[in-house]
């Protein structure tokens, strides 16, 4: 048997085989033309792409005008849009109020923040290990010292904080804390003990039956009110404070559908082990339900970095609201196109990046049951 030879013997009457598909025909055919009306929703897309998206590149690029004094300049240069804008004060929409002296304080710790999260979203498992706890441990005395000062560094008061380093910065600790707190109250509301159980629905359904521009009024105009006399907190703090309770209350929501779809088995196959109740939680039942519920966990953090752009109203300079106001300068009048798409661009691309590192995580998660 080892010395016959097979082969394939096409008779007269059958027919051809159709030629293999190359890989590029085969993926438009998969995802643009595997049926007629996909195949009318895709040459319909195209043809408006093809409409829009030169002239949108003519005014966003080749057109656009980025080296000007003023809005007027711009349009003797050009149609197309005036970035001249966002150049002349890109300083001040990164890093605020900031003396641009002590910049660096504020790029160092970006960088630090970056070189950690780095390691922790694609190092190795010991480089992770090692990035959490320097980064739990370590990185919020650093960084408080760089951005506040106080420790070894002059003092810099919060009024000077704004720009994208205040939208980044109120997002990552809404979103940092808010998991943690949020896994608690949600551990808390389907608790046996019935007081807790009260206390962390109270919380849950208060927060959540509000909008969060409430939330942040009350923290910034009347909790000075119920504070002893002689104790001020931070305006940055009493609105991060606000950002992240409101995130939690959310995100418990979303950790409890999870708990929910945990299988009763998994429960007691940890008590057969003899596994106390942190125990369980921490190295059996957890893990599953982050897995399980993780597109609504990221779900939740884009929408904590989108909500950041509320502070603007109580009268923090964030990202959004500097731009803007920098339409309302006598020399760049009538931009406030080019201000909402370079905000729009900014925001996309940060929201983006954490949608598609969600989807890298669900595929390498997905182990099957």
């Amino acid at each position: 048997m080892s010395d016959m030879k097979f082969a394939w013997v096409r008779t007269k009457d059958a027919p051809a085989l159709p030629p293999p598909e190359n890989q590029e025909i085969h993926w438009l055919r998969r995802w643009f033309f595997s049926t007629w009306y996909d195949s009318i929703a895709s040459l319909a897309i195209i043809a408006i792409a093809a409409v829009l998206l030169p002239r949108f590149l003519d005014w966003a690029l080749f057109s656009a005008v980025f080296d000007a004094g003023s809005a007027a300049e711009c349009r003797e240069k050009g149609d197309g849009a005036c970035w001249a804008m966002i150049v002349r004060r890109f300083g001040q929409i990164i890093y605020g109020f900031y003396d641009p002296d002590e910049r660096w304080r504020i790029n160092l710790g970006t960088a630090l923040y970056i070189v950690g999260l780095g390691f922790i979203l694609f190092g190795k498992k010991k480089q992770r290990s090692i990035a959490v706890r320097a980064m739990i441990f370590g990185y919020p005395l650093i960084a408080f010292d760089l951005f506040f000062g106080g420790i070894t560094l002059g003092e810099v008061p919060s009024s000077d904080m704004g720009g994208l380093f205040l939208t980044v910065f109120l997002a990552t600790i809404g979103i940092v804390l808010s998991l943690p707190l949020g896994i608690l109250f949600a551990l808390g509301r389907v608790s046996k003990l019935p007081i807790l159980r009260f206390v962390c629905i109270c919380f849950i359904e208060g927060v959540r039956a509000v909008p969060l521009i409430t939330i942040l009024f009350m923290a910034q105009f009347m909790l000075p009110f119920v504070l002893p006399p002689g104790l001020d907190i931070d305006n940055v703090l009493r609105v991060t404070i606000g950002l992240v309770l409101f995130s939690a209350a959310y995100m418990a929501e979303v950790i409890r559908g999870g708990l929910q779809a945990i299988p009763a088995g998994q429960y007691e196959a940890a008590d057969a082990m003899g596994l106390g109740y942190f125990q369980k939680i921490r190295l059996v039942i957890m893990p599953q339900v982050l897995k399980t519920v993780l597109p609504g966990i990221v779900n939740l953090f884009i929408g904590a970095f989108k909500d950041t752009t509320l502070v603007s109203i109580i009268g923090l300079f964030d990202f959004l609201l500097i731009v803007v106001n920098s339409t309302q300068d006598a020399n760049w009048l009538g931009l406030e196109i080019e201000a909402y798409v370079f905000v729009a661009f900014v925001f996309f691309m940060f929201c983006f990046s954490m949608s598609r590192y969600s989807l890298r995580l669900e595929k390498k998660l997905k182990t099957g049951h």
